[in-house]
């Protein structure tokens, strides 16, 4: 691998967790850009430190702890409230998944992957809420009034 190919894979890692940190961010969540920047750019490190051995086994060992690893980072955003039925941070718990699983792809250099997922990624950020809730306004319950 040379260096090249070495800036083009952390880079894109890097921009592309940067860029769904954005839309996390101006939505005003716990991770933004510099979180998962990070995220991306730690995931393909790691798995890029073993891609280039003959040992299938490590590199697959190495995605699997960093996919592990990442849904405990995850869990910890989060949240249900005791007083509300609704859970908090899914979507953004989901990011930071997607997110390094984006650093895993990138490491490996898998760009048609890329180049189809993240638009992928991006619609359903831009246009997954706005569905969700035209859904929940057609098909919900009403909620029960003590």
């Amino acid at each position: 691998m040379d260096a090249v190919d070495v800036v083009l894979r952390l880079g894109a890692a890097t921009l592309i967790g940067g860029a769904i940190g954005l839309n996390r961010e101006l939505h005003a969540k716990p991770t933004g850009v510099r979180t998962l920047s990070l995220v991306g750019l730690g995931s393909a490190l790691a798995v890029m430190a073993v891609v280039d051995h003959d040992d299938i086994n490590a590199v697959s060992r190495v995605i699997q702890g960093v996919l592990t690893g990442i849904g405990f980072l995850g869990a910890g955003v989060i949240v249900r409230p005791t007083d509300d039925r609704r859970v908090h941070g899914l979507t953004t718990a989901a990011c930071t998944w997607l997110t390094a699983c984006v650093g895993v792809v990138c490491a490996v250099a898998h760009w048609k992957v890329i180049l189809v997922g993240i638009p992928l990624v991006f619609a359903v950020l831009a246009f997954g809420g706005p569905i969700e809730k035209a859904i929940h306004r057609r098909w919900s319950p009403p909620a029960d009034n003590p």
